[in-house]
């Protein structure tokens, strides 16, 4: 399986087939003609590999079928079909998973995509017929019901950027193989509710519950939105503040359903359950002849957990932890003690079989590996065998317990985290000793009962506020998390294997030695250009701009994305896309740069300063006088000279205000190490172009940022003669409305035989001086077939 999702490309789906009919061939002869065992081995292990990689194959081939044809792309289809989904509460409007039961374009039927994922944007002032008013709070969308939408669609694509998020991969994996936005603007057919349906009836209770919750606790958003996460799987009601609050003391885990909630929901549901059948007998003997008390119980609490899985949203940690149980359960009431590792590994083939993608999410490994170090380091019960066992002590052995396994699997987990997110929290072991318990024993079974009982939800509430305020105490500890950049491969394995030895039941001589496989991932540096040499990389951050610069040893970021919405909390590429690639990289900002105030170039900055407070700002708009951009300002660092060319002092009043436009007002910025230099624009319009280019005629670029993402009023013939530049990059939104690049631009380019790269085609571009005929794109590094 993991081999499959290696392919760049699909095959046919008859060459899948063929090899999955290969290991059945394989299999059914080494069943009819027993051969040795060696052989039988090696016949298991080939049937394994083709059936693996058959299924997989067979499996994404007959999904990739179902595609959205690209010629329906931006066109106004008119659907028909149901919400399947929880809406949910984006910073626009509203989101929501769609199956489609008919589509129609100009009358004529089209064939779409199963399931959708549609966005419905609200407006800002009052709301009209068919649109709705971000200030109402909902469209009035509800999980079941049918409606009849005009829609935009398009093939879903995300952002590709070095140890990036995968969206792509996150909507293959859901089923969805096309996104778009519902039209409801004053000139399009207003959306109209059909009817209710009984279909999806279990996602319209958890928005009835979820909308309980909101209802109950609408004085404490806080604790409102961890409470739902908890009963309906809902994280997005957790505020981004708040996730990064749990991530930093290593708790997030727990405020989403996961396969701890999952297997504490199934231990409870199987003690009630046997408890309940021995009543039952007392009344009825004849019932445990029929169905034993382990066989009810075992029977009873996995079903009980699925229930709660489904309700919770079904997601993939609850799907593995579920399958694993069922497996565990199987396996016991069979009367069979198989050694954990065939149980472990049974577990996860049961997992891949249904979903083989599970394999690439981060979740996966730690579940199992976490469950691995669990089984693996279990000393059997003897040292509990020697404590009384009285009250007291059993506290004291549950207590006990907690420790250690919380223990062991901080430990072993955290070469693994470091490897996964580039973070690990160093307050985790003492943040899990709270929040684990009451989490799991105390929030978690409040939230689930206040269905029943919704006062049960205002408890739940007081034990998360009393919660957070640990939290946030341990999360301002000096170190609380560190931040590595992420290790190659070879250093990472290396580091994952030391982490497991060290909490292995070994002689401590040998368990030490996983330090010093743990060593090198910690210490690695990733390498940076030599003296006298830099790096250009142009984040893909759709439409908007955010460039990297590194030198031998300096960083400067070049505009901060955009961001995501109109309000001033909403999310951004500072956060989503800058951060995490500064952090995987091991980078501390010199200097940023934020070439104008409009948000496609300002939107990130807010995050990026708070979490590079010690950089140099400079930008087209600050008041204060130091942190502005002025023609003339020049700096050197390893060997590499860096030259403001505009604005020009008499840009701005004498209050600092600006005299230009705000693209007119773009910080330009020329880097040079004498052989290859960069050019970077912002918006800059052709006017402003045409003077920096007869002012300066004798400047030259290896690589120029396309000014205004590509616009038809940048890019003039003046400034493309003058700069001469071998390479342009775009940055630009995939699809966008403003049709970057224009095809002028883009034709001028060809003319005088320019190589240029566009984000949505090619990702984060990186290109370097000491090879400067060369561009690498993200997409070509990690092509997969799941990626358009």
């Amino acid at each position: 399986m993991a081999l499959q999702l290696q392919q760049a490309e699909l095959q046919a789906l008859g060459l899948y087939l063929v090899l999955l009919g290969l290991a059945l061939v394989l299999l059914v002869g080494a069943w009819v003609w027993r051969p040795s065992w060696r052989w039988g081995v090696a016949v298991g292990l080939l049937a394994g590999v083709l059936a693996g990689f058959g299924i997989t194959g067979a499996r994404a081939a007959h999904f990739a079928a179902d595609a959205l044809d690209p010629d329906l792309q931006g066109q106004d289809i008119e659907l028909v079909g149901r919400i399947a989904s929880l809406p949910q509460r984006s910073a626009q409007g509203e989101r929501f998973e769609f199956v489609v039961d008919s589509a129609r374009r100009h009358g004529e039927p089209v064939h779409l995509p199963s399931r959708l994922q549609l966005s419905w944007y609200g407006g800002l002032g009052t709301a009209g017929e068919g649109s709705w008013s971000l200030a109402a709070g909902s469209p009035g969308l509800r999980a079941g019901e049918r409606w009849r939408f005009t829609v935009r669609l398009r093939s879903p694509h995300g952002n590709a950027n070095p140890h990036g998020f995968d969206r792509e991969l996150w909507l293959w994996e859901r089923g969805i193989q096309a996104t778009g936005y519902v039209r409801s603007g004053p000139r399009d057919t207003a959306p109209q509710r059909l009817a209710s349906s009984p279909w999806h009836s279990l996602d319209a209770a958890r928005q009835v519950v979820s909308e309980r919750i909101d209802a109950r606790l609408a004085h404490d958003q806080r604790s409102a939105g961890v409470i739902a996460a908890l009963v309906v799987g809902e994280q997005s009601a957790i505020e981004r503040a708040d996730w990064d609050l749990f991530r930093t003391t290593g708790v997030a885990h727990l405020m989403s359903i996961s396969g701890l909630h999952v297997t504490m929901f199934a231990w409870l549901a199987t003690v009630l359950v046997a408890g309940a059948w021995r009543r039952l007998a007392k009344v009825w003997p004849q019932v445990l002849h029929a169905v034993p008390t382990p066989l009810a119980a075992g029977v009873g609490g996995v079903t009980m957990a699925a229930a709660y899985a489904l309700f919770s949203g079904w997601g993939v940690p609850s799907q593995r932890t579920l399958i694993m149980l069922a497996v565990v359960v199987a396996l016991r009431l069979q009367v069979r003690r198989w050694p954990w590792p065939l149980v472990w590994l049974m577990a996860m083939v049961a997992v891949l079989a249904l979903d083989p993608w599970a394999l690439l999410q981060p979740g996966f490994w730690l579940s199992f590996v976490a469950v691995g170090i669990l089984f693996a380091t279990d000393p059997g019960g003897r040292w509990r065998d020697q404590l009384p066992s009285s009250g007291a002590s059993r506290a004291v052995r549950a207590l006990v317990a907690l420790l250690r396994e919380q223990g062991i699997v901080t430990v072993a987990l955290a070469p693994l985290t470091l490897l996964l997110f580039g973070q690990f929290s160093l307050v985790g072991l003492l943040a899990n000793l709270v929040a684990i318990p009451l989490v799991t024993l105390w929030i978690t079974p409040l939230a689930m009962l206040g269905v029943l009982l919704p006062p049960l939800w205002d408890a739940a509430a007081w034990a998360v506020q009393a919660m957070t305020p640990v939290l946030a105490w341990l999360a301002q500890w000096p170190w609380a998390a560190i931040f590595r950049p992420v290790a190659p491969w070879p250093l990472a394995l290396a580091a994952v294997a030391g982490g497991v030895l060290l909490v292995l039941r070994l002689p401590w001589v040998v368990r030490l030695a996983g330090l010093m496989l743990v060593w090198p991932a910690l210490l690695y540096v990733p390498p940076r250009p030599a003296p006298g040499e830099f790096e250009l990389m142009a984040l893909d951050v759709g439409q908007g701009s955010a460039v990297l610069l590194r030198t031998a040893g300096h960083s400067l970021l070049y505009d901060t994305g955009p961001r995501y919405g109109p309000q001033a909390d909403a999310a951004d590429a500072g956060d989503r896309v800058v951060l995490p690639l500064l952090r995987a990289l091991g980078e501390t900002l010199d200097a940023v740069v934020v070439s104008h105030r409009d948000s496609d170039h300002a939107g990130g900055a807010a995050s990026v300063q708070a979490a590079h407070p010690a950089a140099r700002w400079l930008s087209s708009f600050d008041a204060e006088p130091a942190h502005r951009c002025v023609a003339g300002q020049r700096w050197h660092w390893d060997g590499l000279d860096f030259e403001m060319l505009h604005p020009q002092p008499a840009h701005y009043s004498e209050d600092g205000a600006p005299r230009l436009s705000s693209n007119a007002m773009s910080c330009v910025l020329r880097v040079s190490n004498g052989r290859q230099s960069a050019w970077l624009g912002g918006d800059i319009d052709a006017a402003q172009e045409v003077r920096l280019a007869l002012a300066r005629p004798e400047l030259r670029a290896t690589v120029m940022l396309a000014p205004h993402h590509g616009s038809q009023t940048s890019s003039s013939p003046v400034l493309l003669n003058t700069l001469m530049p071998r390479w342009v990059i775009v940055q630009s939104g995939y699809r966008n409305r403003f049709g970057h690049p224009a095809p002028a631009v883009l034709e001028r380019y060809r003319q005088r035989g320019i190589e240029w790269v566009n984000s949505p085609d090619c990702g984060a571009a990186v290109w370097r001086s000491e090879d400067p005929g060369a561009m690498t794109c993200q997409r070509e590094v990690a092509q997969r077939y799941w990626k358009k």
